[in-house]
């Protein structure tokens, strides 16, 4: 099967506003022929200024010739004019598009995605990419078609006129074009590639930064403790430096070629003057010497598209890397949980690019309504054990079971509605609290919003905002600690109303206050709900039905904490170490 060309493409996203993309190359072509006739007019004005002279007062028609000249001018920049008004009604409905189908694609991938890519990455991919080909299309393009049409008109005026003067003319325009084609053939496509690899992967790390500023501004760091981010600049500057080496030879030979051609002319019309030179001669050459910037002009616009074709084929390489992933597949024949139990079924999964599983050959259940805690190490597999239930990622072997029903068999929409998840470092939007809240149900009332907050245990955030509920957080100066954004997110948990609950380290950003009342909130949010918590802190779990043990991607121990403090295993010890921590007091000296 013939692989789609990328203007293909582009017109596919364009729809029926491809016609305009058609007619925008009309009409630039057009454009090129008008513009090129006020050149004939000139002619003309020199003609007769020459054939007059000396005596300047026969020459009657310049003023016709000039206003013609000008006439002719005018009328190509409008006609240019129009082209690039329907270029650019294609080019903004191909972007929009483009980004749309591209988010669309991205809300069905799953939700580890996102983690995976990097939030820089992905930002470049879906705007940045999608950006280039709205500069291709809404000017590059046209300026190719009036490139490649202004040298047929051009041919023609060169010839025309005196064949020996248009051939030198010609001469370093084939040997310039035979160099802009060695820099920007095959070779520069993969350098293309590199550069935009080398862009992405520091607009990347920038991000990742510049999330991390406020511990390296606390510590006394440099931007240089970020080894990532500096590697990244250290990359790109080798990259760009190496690649302008490279193009500095055959870019200073071309740039001469075509800004030289009047030298050559002159060279030329030494030589064949030397018996004497005629009217019709200088006429000629000086008639040449006008037009050949022309030549240099549309070298030059045919030099940046041939440039911008490689940065759009790129730019639509990576939106297909999106778009070519393949979404959270959905079952044909879809089935309901039967109650709200989890089980995880010889579970084994590896993030991509890793040779080690994250998890590996993991089973358990958690009965409907347990509550189930899992602790452990750092890095242990215990945050993707949860990431795996409401299918953040997809495993690669085994099952993943809610009610009794294997998670890939159950629709999305279901899933989400059935599994609430609260992260440790939960995020608001820049918008009223009473929206923030109502992201988790759209249609709830305003009532029902205010009890979800109360039973968050919010009354004391909403008492210090100025608007109260309808409050901006972020806006004037509003801004939450990590605690209080914590409780606004378990009211919006509590609207959603799910029956399992996945908590993962929901208390870490909390001070001690805002701890006991977010502990207030998990009470009343977890209420006749499944719950799979992970934690740090024992003394949070120490109450709960079953306690997993994680280690290494896979299950150490299992039981209560009655049961696994009577073992002498790794939940023992970690609880040792815990009691250790929170009975160790910063001694006083005495004087």
């Amino acid at each position: 099967m013939k692989k789609k060309s990328d203007l293909s493409k582009l017109m596919e996203y364009a729809g029926t506003y491809k016609y305009l993309t058609y007619a925008s190359w009309v009409l630039s072509a057009i454009s090129a022929f008008a513009a090129l006739l006020p050149f004939v007019y000139i002619w003309r004005v020199i003609k007769e200024i020459l054939d007059a002279a000396p005596n300047y007062e026969l020459a009657h028609n310049i003023t016709q010739n000039g206003i013609s000249a000008v006439m002719f001018a005018v009328i190509a920049i409008l006609i240019y004019i129009a082209a690039l008004m329907c270029s650019h009604l294609s080019a903004f409905r191909v972007q929009a598009n483009i980004r749309s189908r591209a988010m669309r694609h991205i809300v069905t991938l799953p939700m580890g995605f996102m983690d995976g890519i990097g939030s820089g990455k992905a930002r470049k991919i879906v705007y940045e990419s999608s950006a280039a080909t709205e500069t291709y299309l809404a000017h590059q393009l046209p300026d190719k078609a009036n490139a490649l049409a202004t040298p047929i008109g051009l041919l023609v005026l060169l010839l025309v006129f005196d064949w020996r003067l248009g051939l030198l003319s010609l001469a370093p325009i084939v040997v310039a074009f035979i160099l802009m084609s060695v820099m920007t053939g095959k070779r520069m496509v993969e350098k293309m590639k590199e550069y935009n690899n080398a862009l992405a992967q520091m607009s990347n790390e920038a991000v990742e930064y510049v999330r991390g500023i406020s511990v390296v501004k606390t510590f006394g760091q440099s931007v240089f403790s970020f080894k990532r981010f500096k590697a990244a600049i250290d990359n790109y500057e080798k990259w760009v430096i190496a690649y302008t080496k490279d193009l500095r030879l055959p870019m200073t030979f071309y740039t001469t070629l075509v800004n030289a051609i009047f030298a050559i002319l002159i060279a030329a019309a030494l030589l064949m003057t030397s018996n004497g030179v005629t009217n019709e001669f200088l006429l000629n050459l000086m008639y040449y010497i006008i037009i050949t910037p022309v030549i240099t002009l549309t070298l030059t616009k045919i030099m940046y598209a041939s440039e911008n074709k490689l940065i759009v084929a790129d730019a639509m390489s990576r939106i297909d890397s999106i778009l070519d992933l393949e979404p959270l597949s959905e079952s044909k024949k879809p089935k309901h949980p039967r109650d709200n139990s989890v089980e995880l079924c010889g579970v084994s999964f590896s993030y991509s690019g890793s040779e080690k599983n994250a998890v590996d050959n993991v089973s358990f259940k958690i009965n409907s309504g347990e509550h189930a805690a899992f602790v452990g190490p750092s890095g242990g597999g215990k945050t993707t054990i949860a990431s795996l239930v409401p299918r953040f990622f997809d495993v690669q072997s085994g099952e993943v079971k809610v009610g009794g029903v294997n998670v890939k068999d159950i629709p999305k929409g279901e899933l989400m509605n059935t599994v609430s998840f609260v992260f440790q470092d939960s995020k608001l939007l820049k918008t009223t609290v009473l929206e923030n809240v109502r992201l988790a149900k759209p249609s709830a009332s305003r009532d029902e919003v205010l009890k979800a907050l109360h039973d968050a245990q919010c009354g004391d955030i909403l008492e210090k905002l100025p608007n109260g509920i309808d409050t901006v957080i972020g806006a004037k100066g509003v801004y939450l600690s990590g605690g209080e954004q914590q409780r606004i997110a378990i009211a919006r948990v509590m609207l959603k109303n799910s029956p399992i609950l996945i908590l993962d380290e929901a208390t870490a950003f909390a001070d001690p206050d805002n701890e006991a009342k977010v502990q207030a909130a998990f009470n009343m949010l977890a209420k006749d709900k499944t719950v799979l918590m992970i934690a740090h802190r024992l003394s949070t779990v120490t109450n709960a039905d079953k306690i997993f043990v994680v280690e290494n991607g896979k299950i150490s121990e299992m039981g209560t904490h009655s049961q696994l403090t009577a073992r002498d295993g790794l939940y023992n010890h970690m609880w040792q170490q815990y009691n250790k921590a929170a009975n160790w007091k910063v001694g006083v000296l005495e004087k």
